[in-house]
């Protein structure tokens, strides 16, 4: 049998989270391996919302410049309730920064500073087993190939094989229809630098400007058409990576351009029903029917398991959505995403300095327990930040979606007043420099 590959830090997944991460750990110095399952870097998807905290991220990986360019400034959040013959409008200032990216280009910008064979690709990992001989883990990839990995990092999103050998639970879905894409305005569109949420009916709609020619929107469905699945089977549309427009979706499927094109179809039906406005019925008549994608289903990890939830197992960790998938519910599964990376490469980069410090005669096992309590540092910090970002996504989930008694209502927006979600507390919080 041939002898095990080996690497010091092996990052599993190669979405936003799992570039950041080998990026950030790259500014500091320190070579890793990203493990991809899909066959080239997966950079199609929908609109993901970056809000202040995610572009301090940014600017620390030296990727924000770019990215700012690509995409406008939101100034507004415009409120919409559309009740029978009633329409009710709030417009409220955006008082941090807030920009709506397209995926394709957050994660071409986080790859193209990665050196080059730090990623590949084509990697389906079978099954992750401690490694006798050091802290770390062995992993079998669906091939029957083995590779050692003195530090593992999980950042394959809500079906973590990593998060599963650490014993954590699978996560919790809520169904929901949500068909998203990107409509291009050839000549500029009239339409301001806001986020347009809409209530028509049953519908929850969203329109986020990007630029001054392309516009992104999300559309919360009451129920999925019937009889349209990946590949003729029942089952939820994972088409992307993006969600409302977070980072919370992670099984891509080949959906048929034809049945997304039924979609929209059912879609605009049910959206004329409800009178929707003339302008969102064009935006999404005018789509490109290339970006579309459609999702039944939202994942979360409930928040208490979050708090109490094992993220270590010697030198293995987990990050992203495989540590605290939240739902699109308050648009912070990807920056917080982006916070895990600067954190987690920060705290390594401190145990490498301390081992080096050591000199080269320090036994392999005392380097290894500076790695562990350095994962350990990194569970510490994010922990609290996560918890209450898990939290507030819950209960914001749980007022739109589960329709609540009036007392548990009452209970659930004093919680979110105590937590600042109307002010965009958690868009102020700073993770620090890497």
């Amino acid at each position: 049998m041939a002898e095990a590959e080996a690497h010091s830090i092996v990052i599993v997944g190669g979405g936003i989270c799992g570039l950041a991460t080998a990026l950030a750990l790259h500014r500091k110095g320190i070579a890793s391996l990203v493990l991809e399952k899909s066959r080239s870097l997966r950079a199609d998807g929908a609109g993901i919302g970056v809000h202040a905290n995610g572009w301090r991220v940014l600017e620390q990986l030296g990727v924000a410049a770019e990215l700012r360019e690509t995409a406008h400034l939101i100034t507004v959040y415009h409120d919409v309730w559309q009740q029978g013959d009633r329409t009710r409008r709030e417009k409220v200032p955006v008082r941090t920064e807030l920009r709506c990216l397209n995926r394709k280009d957050l994660i071409e910008a986080l790859a193209k500073d990665i050196p080059a064979g730090m990623i590949r690709f084509g990697c389906r990992i079978a099954a992750i087993d401690a490694d006798p001989s050091s802290h770390g883990a062995v992993l079998t990839m669906a091939d029957g190939t083995t590779m050692k990995a003195k530090v593992l990092i999980g950042c394959e999103g809500t079906y973590s094989v990593v998060a599963k050998y650490l014993g954590l639970s699978p996560v919790r879905t809520i169904p929901r229809a949500v068909l998203r894409g990107f409509t291009w305005f050839p000549h500029g569109h009239s339409f301001e630098n806001e986020f347009l949420r809409l209530r028509a009916g049953d519908f929850f709609i969203g329109r986020l400007t990007i630029t001054d020619n392309l516009v992104h929107f999300f559309i919360t469905m009451p129920k999925p058409p019937t009889g349209i699945h990946p590949h003729g089977q029942p089952g939820p549309f994972l088409h992307n990576n993006e969600c409302l427009p977070d980072d919370v979706m992670n099984e891509p499927a080949d959906v048929s351009t034809k049945d997304l094109k039924k979609v929209r179809d059912v879609a605009l039906k049910e959206m004329q029903d409800v009178e929707c406005p003339a302008e969102i019925i064009d935006i999404v008549r005018d789509s490109d029917p290339e970006s579309l994608n459609f999702v039944t289903e939202f994942w979360y990890r409930p928040p208490w398991e979050v708090i109490f939830g094992s993220f270590q197992k010697g030198t293995v960790t987990v990050a992203g959505d495989a540590m605290h998938a939240m739902g699109p519910f308050i648009g912070q599964g990807g920056s917080a995403g982006l916070e895990d990376a600067v954190v987690l490469a920060r705290s390594l980069a401190r145990a490498v300095d301390d081992a080096d410090g050591a000199g080269k005669d320090a036994p392999a096992s005392a380097r290894e327990k500076m790695i562990g309590k350095a994962i350990g540092e990194y569970i510490r910090e994010r922990r609290p930040r996560v918890a209450l970002l898990s939290l507030e996504s819950f209960i914001m989930g749980a007022l739109l979606v589960r329709s609540p008694s009036p007392v548990t209502k009452l209970a659930c927006v004093a919680v979110l007043i105590l937590l600042g979600s109307k002010s965009l507390r958690h868009a102020y919080y700073d993770c620090g420099r890497l």
